[in-house]
């Protein structure tokens, strides 16, 4: 491995402020002795005349407000030192947000390997399933063998381009977030504190957690998973897609024999208390949605590969849990798609559903996969 020295950014910040009032003080020293007509005699006598408490009141900021109702202030604080004590200030300020950061890390760290530890769960075949009921209809324009697709563009979607006809290879699965901070309605187990509308910073309750545990039950049937929990909507949800897009090409650049390639993330509409759910035995899941992108403007040339895949895999999800997909969509954008073979959205419950009924989803999700793609 090469070692390289890594500049922090907040460290750099600290050095900069430290030179800088190295530079004002000195240059306030100099103009100070150069221009002071105060008799350094009557200085000496106010500093001796003053209280022990005023002196702390002047080197320590924040002194002075604690003592104001015992002593009156008698030496006032120099321009020079409110600069100091500013530049201070922010210091400690980097200095208390680098250790939350670390502490918030070390947090992560220490959760994920509790997930790590905990038993995985398989899912069982044979069960009964039901969807539940919401004030959301379900809406589709079209149907092949079971398989209900809202098509929101001008594409023809003919039998031709739904026949499932489409292998891909399974050496490697890929699995990342566009929107990485998107989380769920706290349950009595995952509580959280919320950085947004149903969004946060922790990715131990954002569909990240949701995706390893993908990776775990993918896992479990002998495949290989690359995950990435690469933040791309923070710190600016703008511009999520080009940040992902930057992060899936250089994925792929490393892993050459990839088709599979898993956008997760949580839907998204007005109603926040939407929460789409099937139940499937004793269990309750949050129902999972393909999204796939045609856009007309610039047509790639996997799109249709891509909804054949999402066609195939939602055809053996209708026989083996019946209700654990939503209709397909299909949109103009292509949300990155064009980079492989067999990529797409997934999105996994919506706001109202928990990060619970999400854990549970992926179990069945990669039991499908798994009858699949052999």
């Amino acid at each position: 491995m090469i070692n390289m020295a890594v500049l922090n950014l907040k460290d750099i910040i600290k050095y900069l402020i430290k030179i800088t009032i190295v530079i004002v003080f000195v240059i306030g020293l100099t103009k100070y002795f150069s221009t002071a007509k105060v008799d350094v005699a009557k200085q000496v006598e106010g500093l001796g005349n003053a209280s022990f408490t005023s002196c702390l009141d002047i080197t320590i900021p924040g002194i002075a407000n604690t003592n104001k109702k015992e002593i009156e202030e008698k030496v006032r604080i120099s321009p020079l030192e409110k600069m100091m004590y500013l530049s201070l200030g922010m210091i400690n300020s980097l200095e208390n947000k680098k250790t939350t950061t670390q502490e918030g890390e070390n947090k992560e760290r220490e959760n994920n390997k509790q997930e790590a530890e905990e038993p995985l769960q398989k899912a069982e075949t044979g069960l009964e399933t039901e969807v539940q009921k919401t004030n959301v209809p379900e809406k589709y324009t079209s149907e092949y063998k079971g398989v209900k697709i809202r098509n929101e563009t001008k594409y023809k979607l003919t039998e031709e381009i739904l026949t499932p006809n489409v292998t891909v290879k399974k050496e490697n699965i890929l699995i990342f977030h566009t929107h990485t901070c998107e989380s769920y309605t706290p349950s009595e187990k995952y509580q959280y504190k919320q950085t947004g509308n149903y969004r946060t910073t922790d990715r131990n309750y954002t569909v990240v957690r949701v995706g390893r545990e993908l990776d775990r039950q993918l896992q479990n049937y002998g495949y290989k998973v690359t995950h990435s929990e690469t933040y791309h909507d923070y710190p600016s949800y703008t511009g999520s897609y080009e940040n992902s897009y930057k992060t899936v090409t250089n994925l792929l650049q490393k892993n050459k024999n990839t088709d599979i390639v898993i956008d997760l993330h949580r839907d998204a509409i007005s109603d926040y208390s939407y929460a789409p759910t099937v139940k499937i035995g004793d269990e309750y899941a949050a129902q999972l949605m393909f999204v796939i992108g045609g856009n007309i403007s610039k047509e790639h040339p996997n799109w249709q590969q891509n909804l054949k895949f999402a066609v195939k895999i939602q055809q053996k999800a209708n026989e083996m849990y019946p209700g654990l997909f939503k209709p397909i969509i299909l949109r103009y954008a292509s949300y990155n798609q064009q980079t492989a073979k067999a990529a797409n959205i997934i999105e996994v419950g919506s706001t109202g559903n928990t990060l619970d009924q999400a854990l549970i989803s992926m179990k069945y999700l990669a039991k499908v996969i798994s009858e699949v793609v052999k």
